[in-house]
């Protein structure tokens, strides 16, 4: 496989593909597809190889919405 360049920068922003995604936030790929699933990732651009891509900004908002996602399950079960 060639060698991937890492995040790429394009309208000022950083643009991540998905396992990149996971190796920057430290959780599985199957967790982030699940984020795709649920719609905490949405309107993914695609780069020139066909992978979806995302903005770090768009993973920061993912996160917290799993998060608080989270918190509310937590609420809910006690």
């Amino acid at each position: 496989m060639p060698h991937d360049p890492g995040p790429r920068e394009a309208d000022g922003e950083f643009w991540f593909t998905i396992r990149e995604i996971a190796a920057f936030t430290g959780r599985a790929l199957q967790t982030i597809y699940s984020w795709e699933r649920r719609g905490h990732l949405t309107n993914p651009r695609r780069d020139e190889r066909g992978r979806r891509i995302y903005t770090q900004r768009q993973v920061a908002a993912a996160e917290r919405r799993a998060r608080q996602n989270t918190a509310a399950v937590r609420r809910l079960a006690s």
